[in-house]
């Protein structure tokens, strides 16, 4: 053999070998119909907090590729078991971040063209942020924080809605947004909490509506829980509705004592408490090992910021993302409760 030829063969053989990768690039299409077709997967934005906050795509967790601590931060919130699909602005991050991850043994597909390619090809995104939390058995478990009381949550290939509102205070096109919900809960029956519409638009054929009775007396259909009902939603998930009510004298035609309802969310261990339009009541101290807890602070309705500081005192929860606060100022919550992980998201 020539030498030429050797040389070529040598070069050929060392563009094969550093060109081959740990992970697998996608266009939008594929990218798309991987997060559609299978519920196990896991997605990444891992731009900065500024570029995700302008718009991300739906139910992406953001882990920030300039983050010191990218790989730690990771392996915190990601289950290795699972399939990562990972995105950026235009694609070189994430092939840096699809690299790293492929390597810490993560079976990783990188969106080609990134967030760029994504929005080019007409697909849609949103503004949502999402915080996700591992349960003990290590099921990641998504909260999609829409608005004022409106959440999302998925877990355990389960949907499930909580209070969703399509025309409160900023527009939600649950529609184009969201899918065809498993469990819908609704609290009480405020129009900022209960809106027919949007819940016949999440409605599929084995859709479950679960609700307090003044609700179901409104809609003429679900399951009413009342206060200290329990039921299963499906296996490793169980709910338990509690009390949510107003306290203080002249506030008590708000929210009155066994009307509303909060929920206690148990997923594969993990405990989630979503309160309802309440304020600091003494029931609280009955609440056990919660591990987050959505809490209002929207004075005169629900709390203060006082009552809210004074209710994590009762129940001690391991985080904290206050919710339904409107214009209500949070910004000293943090400093107030030390031991707590405050979490201030945008859910006026």
């Amino acid at each position: 053999m020539k030498t030429t030829a050797r040389i070529g063969l040598l070069m050929l053989s060392l563009l094969s070998f550093f060109s081959c990768k740990a992970y697998t690039d996608l266009t939008a299409d594929a990218f798309g119909k991987m997060l559609s077709d299978d519920t196990s997967v896991q997605l990444v934005d891992v731009r900065t907090p500024e570029e995700y906050a302008e718009g991300h795509l739906s139910r992406a967790i953001l882990v920030d590729w300039k983050d010191g601590a990218f790989l730690d931060n990771a392996r915190a919130l990601l289950d290795p078991a699972r399939p990562v699909l990972v995105y950026c602005r235009s694609g070189r991050r994430s092939a840096e971040a699809a690299k790293a991850l492929s390597e810490a043994s993560f079976r990783v597909f990188n969106l080609r063209g990134g967030y760029l390619a994504w929005t080019g090809a007409g697909c849609p995104v949103t503004r949502y942020e999402v915080e996700r939390f591992l349960t003990p058995g290590g099921n990641p478990v998504d909260i999609t924080l829409i608005k004022h009381g409106s959440l999302a949550l998925s877990c355990l290939g389960l949907t499930i809605q909580v209070d969703p509102v399509g025309e409160f205070g900023k527009h939600t096109d649950y529609a184009a947004e969201f899918p065809k919900a498993d469990v819908i809960l609704v609290t009480h029956e405020h129009p900022d909490h209960l809106e027919a519409k949007t819940i016949d638009i999440l409605t599929g054929e084995h859709t479950r509506l679960l609700l307090n009775g003044t609700s179901a007396g409104i809609l003429g259909k679900g399951e009413v829980l009342a206060n200290g009902d329990s039921v299963a939603l499906a296996e490793g998930i169980a709910l338990k509705a509690v009390p949510a009510y107003n306290t203080t004298p002249g506030r008590e035609k708000f929210h009155p004592k066994g009307n509303g309802n909060g929920y206690v969310l148990t997923i594969d261990g993990l405990r989630i408490y979503i309160a309802g339009d309440t304020e600091d009541i003494p029931e609280m101290a009955d609440l056990k090992a919660i591990d987050v807890a959505f809490l209002p602070v929207n004075q005169p309705f629900t709390m203060t910021v006082d009552q809210c500081v004074a209710a994590v005192g009762r129940f001690a929860p391991k985080v904290l993302i206050p919710y339904h606060f409107s214009q209500t100022d949070l910004s000293g919550l943090p400093v107030r409760l030390p031991q707590t992980d405050v979490r201030l998201r945008q859910m006026q």
